[in-house]
């Protein structure tokens, strides 16, 4: 029979599709102070190939010293391949600065730009953020490249706070796996003697981790993640930068609070996008009526994705504690099964609760600040989270104005001002197709001939355009789970 850990790994395997590794050897890495000095080690000391991807690469003094690193070792006969994020880069990137890359040797691909027989496949972004060398490390983490995580002295700008590991033994095969299934699918193949078989790789260490490589409409750190929530039995603390939760996660942290877990909740106080500091707050209450403790980091950024729970399991990774990330992104986390890594990650979230305000209800049920000394600080400059945060901001706002019309659940009073920016933005379009219809009727044609055409291509590419295995959709046999 088997034991309670027994049926809690099997169900996390299950859930995740993805299984528990052993023989790694893990290192915690905390901001970029030790991220991007570890991430210029391994690019050095590369002799085969460098798999690198980044949601952003920042087009500053970082940036360009991450590229200068990548091109002088593709100089030196290393293949590197780099993919970045179509739309996390615009704005950030240019377009002479991906050109010098591939003018230095280095192989470049732009996941999901947009293309006209697709006009809302866009919103699938490649979120993930690793790096893997020569089959022998790799780098699981929620840094992107660029300034903010470094943060600016000479305007006393602190660094962004961010989390990282360092992995070696099989499970770098892994997190090769989800790279190259990323870059097979935008063109040419990884050629097979470049892929690593993680029984080929030595064991390094004693410890146990599944890498949770997700995909779009896929949910498995969702699942993982009310998993864990269900399973905790006395402390479950997560650090998240864009926090949305769905009413399935919120029910589960507030029965697990309800239950005695100590849960915890770390998410920032300054924003990239101040406007949306409201929509963030705006699902506190249920959380904090519920036993629920949330802080709020008192830097300039907050912009780890991590977890702890019970002193046993741990998480690191890209996936952010929304619908974005859980449903519509790629994605790629850590999940550690290992007493002193996740010793080391609790003890790291205390250091983290002494730069942090703790968020409480007062005698009114209102949304108070506990009495602080910590002094507040601006954000920085966007890092790449703007997309992460308005797809939490928007989930909320839907949220609200949906129970507001069916009437399916209490609104909560902090829900006001959501109802206010909602009827507010509502006035506006109204005046302006009452003033101007031609500014909203002339994008809602072009938008829905674009959908039109769209669908008539895809239409004639299923019943005329080759097959590439010789089957015809309609012709294959659905599989059980499908």
């Amino acid at each position: 029979m088997l034991s309670v850990r027994d049926l809690a790994n099997q169900a996390f395997s299950r859930a995740a599709g993805a299984p528990l590794i052993p023989g790694n050897a893990v290192r915690l890495l905390i901001d970029a102070r030790e991220n991007y000095p570890a991430w210029l080690d391994a690019i050095k000391s590369a002799e085969r190939y460098i798999h690198f991807e980044s949601y952003i690469v920042h087009e500053d003094e970082v940036g360009w010293k991450f590229a200068d690193a990548l091109t002088a070792k593709a100089r030196d006969g290393v293949c590197v391949r780099l993919i970045y994020d179509w739309m996390g880069g615009l704005g950030k990137t240019s377009r002479s600065f991906w050109n010098h890359l591939r003018a230095g040797g280095v192989d470049v691909r732009s996941y999901n730009p947009p293309q006209l027989d697709s006009p809302f496949g866009w919103i699938s972004r490649d979120h993930r953020k690793t790096l893997t060398v020569d089959g022998r490390i790799g780098f699981v983490t929620g840094l992107c490249v660029g300034r903010p995580w470094v943060g600016v002295p000479e305007k006393n700008i602190a660094p962004w706070r961010d989390t990282g590991i360092e992995v070696r033994g099989p499970a770098v095969a892994d997190i090769e796996k989800a790279f190259t299934n990323t870059w097979n699918s935008m063109g040419d193949d990884i050629p097979a003697d470049e892929i690593t078989d993680r029984e080929a790789l030595e064991e390094t260490g004693d410890v146990m981790l599944r890498i949770v490589a997700t995909e779009p409409a896929s949910a498995g750190m969702l699942r993982i993640d009310l998993q864990v929530a269900t399973l905790a039995r006395k402390r479950l603390w997560l650090t998240d930068a864009y926090y949305a939760g769905t009413t399935a996660y919120v029910q589960a942290l507030r029965a697990a609070a309800k239950d005695g877990v100590d849960v915890r909740l770390l998410v920032p106080n300054a924003s990239d996008i101040p406007i949306l500091k409201p929509l963030s707050r705006a699902g506190y209450r249920p959380l904090l009526e519920a036993g629920v403790r949330i802080f709020e980091w008192n830097g300039t950024m907050l912009h780890a994705k991590t977890a702890v729970a019970d002193c046993k399991w741990a998480r690191v990774g890209s996936t952010n504690l929304n619908i974005a990330s859980w449903f519509g992104n790629l994605e790629l986390d850590v999940v550690i099964d290992d007493v002193p890594f996740a010793t080391l990650m609790e003890q790291t979230y205390e250091r983290d609760l002494e730069n942090a305000t703790e968020v409480v209800l007062d005698s009114h049920l209102k949304l108070r600040k506990a009495s602080t000394d910590a002094p507040s600080h601006p954000a920085t400059t966007s890092g790449g989270g703007s997309g992460g945060r308005a797809a939490a901001g928007a989930v909320r706002i839907g949220n609200a104005v949906g129970a507001a019309f069916t009437n399916r659940r209490v609104l909560e009073p902090v829900e006001a001002r959501l109802m206010f920016i909602s009827a507010l933005l509502l006035i506006g379009f109204a005046l302006l197709a009452w003033a101007f219809p031609r500014v909203v009727t002339y994008p809602l044609i072009v938008l829905l001939l674009w959908i039109s055409l769209a669908l008539f291509y895809k239409a004639y590419r299923l019943r005329h355009g080759p097959d590439p295995a010789g089957v015809r959709p309609e012709a294959v046999e659905p599989q059980q789970g499908d």
